[in-house]
């Protein structure tokens, strides 16, 4: 790569790494935030589920926008939505308002990271799996030494230091895309406006407000039968509103000129499919440890902030150290070996859980967290080299989205697993009853990752 292409990767690592980033330092000031508002954790939980819920949605509606509109307008525009919503969040007056704030923090962190991958595969041909490890540093590093960073913070500063953290990230990142990333073609000089508006039908928005109010919709009935511990009418209500609209979804996408999301590409690519099942697997595994562990030390081994934070980090040095040998490992034997190495990793701290009890030693602990951390690493490359293997260039940021939205779909999935096995109380026991759940997944993901082909099958 030459140094306009590494600092490109710079400036769009800036961008995409402030979604995981958020997402994650939350998980250790949750507590935090239940006391601080006065609710039950079920009810404090609904910040991170706003939050994964507006960045399934925003994922693919933003990997459209920018397939119509330019990638970097869409990137910049999302810098700035993060950094209004950091700067006003630890103004709000209620839990309500931080939640609404949250939501357009999502979605300011989902156009860069919509957009971030596709920015890569565009202006980043040779040598693609060390591009996709140098972001992986950022994604996967972000997620992982999130807990760290956000128990630091909170233990320091409080909840609030974790979105005014990204005031300065946002504004560097900012900055550094307007110079190096390349310009988008340009909109025809004679009307700015009537050009955006003629590109607004091959956005597809039938099938965007489909997708959005039905995936919404199905998610809050399921989250809102979690919180109150039974599925009621209301809840029954949303959740067939959520599953008709999605239907209906499916049936116009196929039959539309101008889809939002080419089902027809996909059913024609059916790796496509199969890797973004994975990939929601994948992040139910590792996402039920990241938002299990944290509360379980907290409430359980009575750690502070700090301490969870410094043990949770174990997670993110494996993640890191992986990383960079994943991408060599990835261009020379294609995706399929680290997968199948990743799902072994994951089965592995998977069944380290089943042994937990409230006297294990950290050291037990830490082996667990670095087997999920290492797995994390090996995945962060292989899924997204498997999904570019299989993505036509032509659809390649609604591919991204898509991509992306599989990750929040195991996160929430992760946050139900959580609520169902641990209720409102974490307990030693709960935590081996999780790990028992996540040892069957990592099977099944090992099952499923070996089906991908060999190297020498790829035609390369």
């Amino acid at each position: 790569m030459n140094s306009r292409q590494k600092w490109l990767l710079l400036a769009v690592g800036l961008g995409i790494m402030l979604n995981p980033l958020n997402s994650s330092m939350i998980s250790v000031a949750l507590i935090r935030l239940q006391r601080t508002f006065g609710m039950e954790y079920t009810s404090a939980s609904w910040i991170i589920f706003a939050f994964y819920i507006a960045s399934a949605v925003a994922q693919p509606v933003m990997g459209k926008a920018s397939d119509v509109w330019g990638s970097k307008r869409i990137f910049l525009a999302g810098q700035t939505m993060v950094f209004t919503a950091s700067l006003l969040a630890p103004l709000a007056p209620g839990f309500g308002w931080l939640v609404a704030l949250r939501i357009l923090q999502s979605i300011g962190t989902s156009m860069m990271a919509a957009v971030g991958m596709a920015l890569v595969r565009i202006h980043i041909s040779a040598k693609s799996g060390a591009a996709l490890s140098a972001l992986s540093l950022f994604l996967s590093g972000a997620a992982a030494v999130g807990p760290f960073v956000g128990g630091l913070l909170t233990y320091w500063g409080g909840w609030e230091a974790i979105f005014l953290v990204n005031l300065p990230l946002t504004a560097a990142g900012y900055l550094l895309a307007r110079k190096v990333v390349p310009d988008d073609a340009p909109l025809p000089a004679n009307s700015r406006l009537s050009a955006l508006r003629s590109r607004i039908p091959t956005l597809g928005i039938p099938g965007m407000l489909l997708f959005a109010f039905g995936l919404t919709a199905l998610l809050l009935g399921i989250l809102s039968a979690k919180s109150s511990g039974h599925a009621g009418p209301a809840a029954i209500s949303l959740m067939s509103l959520g599953a008709v609209l999605l239907i209906a979804f499916v049936r116009h996408e196929y039959r539309s000129p101008s889809p939002f999301i080419p089902l027809r590409t996909f059913h024609e690519n059916p790796a496509l499919y199969r890797v973004n099942l994975e990939y929601v697997l994948v992040n139910l595994l590792y996402y039920s440890l990241f938002f299990g562990m944290p509360p379980f030390l907290q409430t359980v081994r009575r750690l502070s902030e700090y301490q969870t934070g410094l043990l949770m980090l174990c997670l993110g040095l494996c993640s890191l150290a992986v990383a960079p040998a994943a991408g060599k490992w990835v261009d020379r034997s294609g995706p399929r070996p680290a997968l199948t190495g990743a799902a072994v990793l994951m089965t592995l701290g998977s069944l380290l859980l089943t042994a937990v009890t409230s006297h294990s030693s950290f050291l037990g602990i830490a082996a667990s967290l670095a087997a999920f951390g290492a797995a994390n690493g090996l995945n962060s490359v292989a899924m997204q080299a498997a999904l570019f293997r299989s993505a036509p260039k032509t659809i390649i940021g609604v591919a991204s989205g898509v991509f992306n939205t599989s990750r929040y779909l195991g996160t929430i999935l992760a946050s139900l697993l959580i609520g169902l096995v641990m209720g409102d109380r974490f307990t030693a026991a709960g935590l081996r009853w999780l790990g028992g759940g996540l040892t069957a997944v990592a099977f099944l993901l090992l099952i499923l990752s070996r089906r991908h082909q060999p190297e020498k099958e790829d035609g390369r």
